[in-house]
Formats: C-alpha cells, sequence, structure tokens
C-alpha cells in the first residue's frame, strides 16, 4: 500500500488541520459580530421629554468656556540635548561603581 499514493495525500490533510479552531473562532467571531452591530428597535425610552431635557443641555454653555485658557509657558530650546547631572556623583565614583567582578 505504501505505493498507491494514498498516504501523502492523508499526511497533507492532517497537516492543516490546525486550522480547523483558528477558522471556527473567526466564524463565530463573525456571527456575534453581525447579531452585534444589527439596528436596535427603539424603545420607549426615547420620549420627547427626554429629547427637549438633550437639546436643552447641549445647547446650554459650558461653564468654562468664559474663563481664558491658562498662558503656555515654553522653554527655550537650543537644538541640543542635555542630560541631566547626578548629584553628589563624580566621574570616577560612578565608573568604579559601576564595574562588576566576574
Amino acid at each position: 500500500m505504501v505505493g498507491d499514493g494514498s498516504a501523502p495525500r492523508l499526511i497533507a490533510v492532517e497537516i492543516l488541520a490546525w486550522l480547523v479552531p483558528p477558522a471556527v473562532v473567526t466564524l463565530l467571531a463573525m456571527i456575534w459580530a453581525t447579531w452585534a452591530g444589527r439596528p436596535r428597535r427603539e424603545g420607549k425610552d426615547r420620549s420627547d421629554a427626554a429629547y427637549e431635557r438633550f437639546a436643552k443641555a447641549i445647547t446650554k454653555e459650558h461653564p468654562a468656556a468664559r474663563r481664558p485658557p491658562p498662558p503656555v509657558v515654553r522653554d527655550r530650546s537650543t537644538g541640543i540635548a542635555v542630560r541631566p547631572s547626578r548629584s553628589g556623583l563624580t566621574h570616577s565614583t560612578t565608573r568604579a561603581g559601576s564595574r562588576r567582578s566576574a
């Protein structure tokens, strides 16, 4: 039965078996997304009074609109990056302290 050619095809199909779980999960995710994105029926919570309250609230002026914005303080850029210095450490102590012994 080695020479009939059925064994290589069976192995090729078994190799692709790992694709089945991701394909099933993807299909279920697509079905759920379709169901979750469906158009909803309008319920009783959308009354005319609720719409009027929303329209009144959205047209009202925001309290912070009357205040001027705070001034923007910008540092003068020289184009050179300066690393902050380490206080209390000298160059020789940092180099000796960073060595590791084997």
